[in-house]
């Protein structure tokens, strides 16, 4: 979901569990995660041909994505590695920056990271980014306080938002 397959990084661990919005997949190297996945309209993720199931490598991302959707967890404690470019790697330390059931817009984040024109391209880095729900790319709305987009779709978006208890959220999506 999260970067063009033919974009990934060969050789890579994965795992995957089973969770609220259907099969994740958590993707990385021996000690940092560089990719969660999660399905796409109505399909599971797939590893790479070169990559290497190893559950056991990841039973800490499992437990903590676990905690978190039983509400358990507002925080995450994740080693990542960000593969994309400058800017968007700048969006995405940011979007870390959001608290749990808190809301920014698409303008607030840009605004942010110092390009306060930026908005649609703060919209098309939150878009690619590789770690959702940890990074929290759904805790970015549109203005006027609707939902906006979420790469794995809207309804999920609304789920981990209601899940945090978002405050000004417009859940229309019809």
């Amino acid at each position: 979901m999260s970067a063009k397959s033919k974009d990934r990084m060969p050789d890579l661990l994965y795992a995957t569990m089973e969770s609220p919005l259907g099969t994740i997949m958590f993707a990385g190297d021996g000690t940092h995660l560089n990719y969660l996945d999660i399905p796409l309209h109505g399909q599971a993720p797939t590893p790479q041909p070169s990559w290497r199931n190893d559950q056991n490598r990841f039973a800490n991302e499992i437990a903590q994505l676990t905690e978190y959707f039983s509400g358990l967890r507002s925080t995450f404690d994740i080693q990542m590695n960000f593969i994309g470019s400058e800017f968007n790697q700048r969006v995405w330390t940011e979007l870390t920056k959001i608290p749990y059931g808190d809301v920014i817009t698409y303008g607030e984040l840009a605004r942010r990271i110092g390009q306060p024109e930026g908005a649609q391209a703060v919209g098309n880095a939150n878009g690619q980014n590789p770690i959702p729900i940890i990074v929290p790319c759904h805790r970015v709305i549109a203005a006027k306080n609707n939902i906006g987009g979420f790469t794995g779709g809207v309804e999920k978006k609304q789920f981990l938002l209601q899940l945090e208890k978002a405050k000004n959220v417009q859940f229309n999506l019809f």
